[in-house]
């Protein structure tokens, strides 16, 4: 390669790299904003919290986009989920989240129980099916439903209920940055743009701290 198409090169990659940087995104078209912005569990970070359904197909085609963004944040960014609740079915895979959160087995059941459903097709829906599928992990089914069941769960589904009704959250996949800012899927169009859309917002609050 001559000097000249090397430093064309340059020129481009760099431009494109300015551009990139100078995207505004749009209040109300892109985001909207939460009124009145609601409390995040750790005011020394920020916050991106990823609300969803097991059941959800978007959900599930969103997860291998969104993994390798989270796998790479930095230490200032506290990344979490919340399973929405809208129906007596969601709120028996937000049960199965808490409960498999509680019996040390979410990290690696997360992604399976996805899986499962959409890839393999498997009907989990019922406490007995979330239960037998949680065997896999080592979780008997009595413990599995004893804690389904508990108090504590009984809390995170309650909590998890009004959380997504503050939020003004209606349909999944959401994203909701540091409290303030609701994307959705019909306003990022793309699972790429919905990351470029949170980076955004994360870069607009660090500017505040």
């Amino acid at each position: 390669m001559n000097k000249l198409l090397v430093l064309l090169s340059i020129f481009f990659i760099s431009a494109g790299s300015s551009f990139a940087a100078d995207v505004e995104f749009k209040e109300g078209v892109d985001y909207q904003l939460i009124k009145p912005a609601q409390p995040t569990d750790d005011s020394s970070r920020l916050e991106v919290l990823e609300i969803f359904w097991y059941g959800c197909p978007h959900c599930y085609h969103f997860e291998p986009t969104l993994d390798p963004w989270v796998a790479s944040l930095p230490a200032d960014v506290n990344f979490a989920r919340l399973p929405a609740v809208f129906n007596e079915q969601w709120e028996r895979h937000a049960r199965a989240y808490f409960a498999a959160d509680i019996l040390g087995v979410l990290d690696e059941s997360h992604g399976a129980l996805f899986h499962a459903m959409h890839a393999e097709k498997a009907v989990i829906n019922t406490v007995n099916q979330l239960a037998n599928f949680y065997t896999k992990y080592g979780i008997d089914e009595a413990l599995f439903k004893k804690t389904y069941h508990s108090f504590i769960v009984n809390t995170k589904v309650a909590r998890a209920k009004d959380m997504v009704d503050r939020y003004g959250v209606t349909g999944v996949p959401a994203i909701v940055v540091e409290g303030k800012y609701l994307i959705t899927g019909s306003m990022a169009k793309s699972y790429q743009n919905m990351l470029k859309i949170m980076n955004y917002l994360l870069a607009k609050e660090r500017k505040t701290k």
